[in-house]
């Protein structure tokens, strides 16, 4: 059977701990691989070489950084289908989710190549008498990111995309549940011309994400996972004197006014309630139509979309998405649905039955609607992740608005509408950190930052572009004063390519 081994210092290195865990294949329900679990010495190990490494790395000029993710990102475009195969192999996703989940990652990877520009200091001359003031930012050190299994190309590009282009070097600690496309990450990055031990992934479950949390030469820790872990993720690492950007779980809304194109609005939700099994933070597995006409329009036609939907392998291009990550999580996602029938919602559309023929032991369900759920509902109030849909009705705009507001989280919210005015009053006023209008899944593009709100994010500083430039860094203010007059001896040189 095929093991996944660590990459430490520019080549695989062989687990030494004797754990390992088993990585599946979601369309089959078969043990494809192993991989290798770290211990805390591993761990340490691979810190110690990154940060020798980041030494020379950091005294690398902007440019010659940038150009090494301009040749990392031919070479992830050059291997596109390639690394979409493997990574739906492994987490289940139809190819074209895959190729949407690399892209997204590479949009990082294009923001970096231009961070010789973002680096730029301020200047101001003349502050005082004679006195210049400018400032500079400097990499941390060692910085380290943890990933989860959802997004095993995207996520990690988010992270050490930003981070290794401005100096630092990173020890990635991908989910076990789909770890090859992180190392193939990492070995592009060596071809692209990254030095040694700039880039490490380290394989690991609790004892790996303990030891990076409390080793002194990690200076910050990126997180995306549940909320729970988020929490301590953060509260761990702050104690441990580092930066910490902890992102966790979401129930993103979708609110309906009585004006939106339900034809637009219902393939909307298609695709962002059940694409990619709705395995997604930014997912929207929410739907609030305002008024009854508009609440029972919209469940008729979301019932007559469902009917049209397939889920299929990870590799059938006619497939609107393939199965979930293991057979844990489905059972997990047939018990809310259970609940959710135990706690009065009524199951317009029941997924758990759903069976592939011949992948019978694939972990593959269908996808589900619920109608009439209320705000104190479980289910409404925990992140189910998975192809489920609820329906919340709405008797007005205030009351569409207090709903995601009050929610426990704050990732994402989109309204559908014509009304400008009143899209512009909801964007204003929603107590969300990232908002669409008409748009379901309004992750911002690399140039802006991701974030969410309240128990969706834990740290002050957003994901990727400049907020993740401030993460990564920190600025030294220089202001400096020159005496008149010259030294004998001193000689003006012109520097050389050297």
């Amino acid at each position: 059977m095929r093991t996944i081994s660590h990459f430490v210092n520019g080549q695989t290195l062989e687990g030494q701990s004797g754990r390992f865990g088993d990585v599946f294949n979601p369309n089959t329900g078969e043990v494809q691989a192993r991989v290798a679990l770290a211990s805390a010495a591993e761990l340490d190990a691979a810190v110690q070489l990154a940060a020798a490494a980041q030494v020379g790395w950091a005294a690398t000029n902007p440019q010659r950084r940038a150009r090494v993710m301009f040749e990392f990102k031919r070479l992830i475009e050059r291997d596109m289908n390639a690394l979409a195969e493997i990574l739906s192999s492994e987490h289940g996703k139809v190819i074209a989710d895959s190729k949407g989940d690399i892209q997204r990652g590479l949009e990082v990877i294009e923001f970096a190549c231009g961070i010789p520009h973002v680096l730029k200091g301020d200047y101001t001359e003349g502050a005082g008498p004679g006195i210049d003031v400018y400032s500079m930012r400097q990499p941390l050190g060692v910085c380290a990111g943890i990933t989860p299994f959802n997004f095993p190309a995207m996520i990690p590009m988010w992270m050490f995309g930003i981070s290794i282009a401005v100096g630092n070097s990173f020890i990635l600690k991908p989910s076990e549940k789909d770890p090859t496309v992180p190392v193939k990450l990492a070995e592009l990055m060596m071809e692209a011309g990254l030095p040694a031990g700039v880039l490490n992934v380290v394989h690991g479950d609790k004892t790996a994400v303990d030891a990076i949390l409390t080793h002194p030469l990690i200076r910050a820790v990126s997180f995306v996972g549940s909320s729970d872990i988020a929490s301590y993720v953060y509260q761990t690492g702050t104690a441990h004197g580092k930066r910490v950007q902890a992102m966790g779980g979401a129930k993103n809304h979708g609110i309906v006014l009585p004006d939106a194109d339900l034809d637009q609005v219902v393939k909307d939700l298609s695709g962002a309630a059940f694409g990619s099994a709705g395995e997604r933070c930014m997912a929207l597995p929410v739907v609030v139509p305002v008024g009854r006409k508009t609440g029972d329009e919209l469940r008729e036609r979301m019932v007559a979309e469902i009917e049209t939907l397939k889920v299929g392998i990870s590799t059938d291009a006619a497939a609107h998405y393939g199965p979930v990550v293991s057979a844990a999580h489905r059972a997990k996602i047939a018990d809310y649905i259970r609940i959710g029938v135990e706690e009065g919602a009524e199951l317009v559309v029941d997924g758990r039955e759903f069976s592939l023929q011949g992948f019978e032991n694939g972990f593959f369900i269908g996808p589900s609607l619920f109608d009439g759920v209320k705000k104190g509902m479980k289910t409404y109030q925990e992140e189910i992740f998975g192809p489920v849909l609820q329906i919340v009705r709405a008797e007005s705009f205030e009351e569409a608005l207090s709903l995601p507001s009050e929610h426990q989280y704050g990732n994402g919210v989109a309204i559908f509408t014509r009304n400008g005015r009143a899209a512009r009053e909801f964007a204003s006023r929603v107590n969300v950190g990232m908002v669409g209008i008409n748009v379901p899944i309004p992750v911002p593009v690399a140039y802006h930052t991701f974030g969410g709100w309240k128990r969706s994010a834990f740290g002050d500083t957003n994901q990727h572009g400049v907020e993740g430039v401030k993460f990564y860094t920190k600025v030294k203010t220089i202001t400096a004063r020159w005496p008149e007059g010259e030294h004998e001896g001193d000689a003006f040189v012109i520097p050389t390519m050297k």
